[in-house]
């Protein structure tokens, strides 16, 4: 796995990614969409992990675009495509994916979340991080609107750090994953 030092940027924690991943229940073959990709750990990570698939990712964000690219290009990652834009824009000639992580939305949550419900394919996975309350809130309202059933979990990692010749434990900000599924008759 990617170390939290790949970026100086935003990146989702080495214990949160790996849940993420597990959430996404990825194939060898998986068609992956990373939206709102940060510092492209999530993504990089899902591409090493679906070497006969593809990653698509998008970011809005130039900077952030940049170290995405130089991980990509340190983990000679060939599966992995990256779009520099603000989504949804792009994502239209996308192909329809199997899993479907939005590690953050720009303001188009609900889009997005609509914009899944009309492309993931029906047994995917739709896997959001939430450190903010009011989206976790928004992203619950629209999967109960869509009838997609859903689940929660709330991941609060604590790490070691010195304290005169001692440790302690620091903790990190909470985030909050939310995993959900078409409901399937």
């Amino acid at each position: 796995f990617l170390p939290d030092e790949a970026s100086t940027g935003l990146i989702t924690k080495q214990e949160v990614r790996t849940i993420s991943l597990a959430y996404l229940s990825l194939r060898s073959n998986s068609i992956v969409w990373d939206i709102g990709a940060g510092s492209g750990s999530v993504g990089l990570e899902a591409a090493r992990l679906c070497p006969e698939g593809c990653v698509y990712a998008i970011e809005k964000n130039h900077d952030r675009v940049q170290t995405i690219r130089n991980n990509r290009s340190k983990l000679r990652l060939f599966n992995y495509r990256l779009l520099e834009n603000q989504a949804p824009a792009g994502i239209a000639d996308w192909p329809d994916p199997d899993a479907v992580f939005i590690g953050g939305s720009g303001g188009a949550l609900v889009e997005l979340i609509e914009l899944c419900d009309q492309r993931l394919h029906p047994k995917g996975r739709l896997v959001m991080n939430f450190i903010a309350l009011e989206n976790l809130n928004r992203a619950l309202m629209v999967l109960k609107k869509i009838g997609w059933t859903w689940r929660l979990s709330q991941i609060q990692i604590s790490r070691s750090q010195p304290i005169l010749d001692m440790h302690r434990l620091a903790p990190e900000t909470p985030v909050w994953i939310v995993v959900a599924q078409r409901e399937i008759s």
